[in-house]
């Protein structure tokens, strides 16, 4: 099965230190009208909180009150409830609805409650913690069940991040590792700022390239740019600085092969389609559509 990718063409990249984001630029301009979740929580039209008064580490209730729909976008990050979590999958929230959502813990040592609803913390997890939660939230799609992560994966991913960040949390938050770092990604989001009339942006560190995210247009890729920047931080500052570079062609390559991969449909949470795929070099996508218009699409390597 295949979807329905827009021609894509790939822009100059911007470059600081060992990290490349190559923009990506399309003819559709997106029909799906949607509000991201930040947005919708910010204007109080969507509550995020925790299923029951004991909650579920897996799963968080979503309320839309808005006439409008609300995009999720996998690896964004939820914090305060009884403990953080990020998106296990990117999802398309129906307006006037109620959703159980799958999510991932990233503060291990927190079971309690900080609030009743969730915020944004404006933050995207690292593409090592988004590569692994996507491989096996894949494994758990293909074995019929559902969205579930490997969580122990992800907490061994999370502290992995704090041991070589030098970052002591109380309470194993991901979130505290940003904190402490804030200074440095405010550094990459100056040097590399939104790319007017990009829908997405591929990234390499060194000669690597290690994702890759397109959207439906580029209003919402303006509006997330910066907020997953703060995850590709980490994946550079852990990396051993190369002058080597990744180059267009290698981009082109990657969206050409994920365009024509033999995609697998799944049952999808909220509204829409979801697709997912698998390559042989160990690469894992997946993209959501809604009445064949793609919404998000990304792609993952192993960093």
């Amino acid at each position: 099965m295949s979807v329905a990718f827009p021609e894509v063409r790939v822009g100059e990249p911007l470059r600081y230190e060992s990290l490349s984001v190559f923009p990506l630029f399309t003819e559709s301009n997106g029909s799906v009208d949607y509000l991201l979740s930040d947005e919708a929580i910010g204007e109080k039209l969507l509550t995020v909180e925790e299923v029951s008064e004991s909650g579920s580490v897996p799963d968080l209730l979503v309320e839309n009150k808005g006439e409008i729909r609300v995009l999720f976008i996998e690896g964004e990050e939820l914090v305060g409830a009884k403990q953080n979590r990020i998106l296990n999958t990117s999802i398309l929230i129906a307006a006037k609805s109620k959703t159980k959502v799958p999510v991932s813990c990233v503060e291990q040592g927190r079971w309690g409650y900080k609030s009743k609803f969730f915020g944004s913390s404006g933050s995207h997890s690292p593409s090592k913690l988004r590569y692994a939660m996507k491989a096996s939230v894949t494994r758990s799609v293909k074995a019929k069940q559902g969205h579930r992560s490997d969580q122990g994966k992800v907490w061994e991913e999370v502290a992995s991040l704090q041991d070589a960040h030098g970052v002591s949390s109380a309470t194993g938050a991901m979130s505290d590792t940003f904190d402490a770092y804030e200074d440095r990604i405010a550094e990459f989001r100056e040097k590399l700022k939104p790319v007017e009339g990009a829908s997405g942006m591929a990234v390499a560190i060194g000669d690597k390239i290690v994702g890759c995210d397109l959207f439906d247009k580029p209003s919402t890729c303006r509006k997330v740019w910066d907020r997953m920047l703060s995850g590709l931080v980490f994946d550079v500052l852990e990396t051993k600085a190369s002058d080597k570079q990744a180059d267009a062609s290698e981009v082109e390559e990657m969206i050409t092969t994920t365009s024509h991969a033999s995609w697998e449909p799944t049952n999808p949470i909220g509204e829409g389609e979801e697709y997912r795929a698998e390559f042989e070099d160990g690469d894992h996508a997946s993209a959501l559509t809604f009445e064949d218009s793609l919404v998000h699409g990304s792609v993952l390597s192993a960093v």
